[in-house]
């Protein structure tokens, strides 16, 4: 609860919970406090894989991993109105998440990252280029976030790289002043609020 207040104390404006060994009742609490502490603050929550939770508490959307639920089958779920994202690795795995209607792909990861046990391989910064590049040459237009071991330094890169965001929390974690680290992050990109 103090990484999420913290977060939207410093601007951050779409958060996912993320407990993958939360028992379901310790999660459904968390997620009903987390979404008490996003209101206040006009941030929007999103649950990572436990679909019954995002409809349950009426969620902002829900974000899917490669060993979840497909993105239809969410969406199924969820229903029309709330936001559906996915996991992706490779350009296959984008092009199925973009069929199953994804609302956005979360991209990655961009470098080693301690906050999954089982990482896919590593993009770089060329493997985010090249991806971006097939997108546009194929006609997939779906937002991309960068994820997975971002550092400040980074953002620049990927942003010209052609994602549409990045998500973090351990360099928000580590961040001296957090609301100015946002407010830098965020004068990098152009784009229309994604929350709305």
């Amino acid at each position: 609860m103090e990484q999420i207040e913290a977060a939207c104390r410093a601007g951050v404006r779409l958060i996912q919970l993320r407990m993958k060994e939360a028992s379901d009742e310790e999660f459904l609490a968390t997620a009903a406090e987390a979404m008490k502490i996003c209101g206040g603050w006009g941030s929007r929550l999103i649950i990572n894989d436990r679909v019954e939770v995002a409809a349950a508490l009426g969620a902002y959307g829900v974000h899917v991993g490669k060993e979840d639920l497909p993105v239809r089958e969410a969406r199924r779920l969820l229903g029309e109105g709330k936001i559906v994202g996915g996991t992706a690795n490779t350009l296959d795995d984008i092009r199925e998440h973009y069929r199953g209607g994804a609302d956005y792909i979360g991209l990655g990861p961009y470098r080693y990252t301690t906050t999954k046990k089982k990482l896919s391989p590593i993009l770089g910064l060329e493997g985010y280029r090249g991806v971006m590049k097939q997108m546009e040459a194929e006609g997939i237009v779906v937002p991309v976030f960068a994820i997975g071991g971002i550092g400040v330094k980074d953002v620049g890169g990927l942003v010209e790289a052609g994602v549409y965001g990045i998500a973090f929390s351990g360099m928000l974690v580590g961040a001296a002043d957090q609301a100015g680290m946002v407010n830098d992050i965020l004068k990098q990109f152009s784009y229309v609020d994604y929350c709305g």
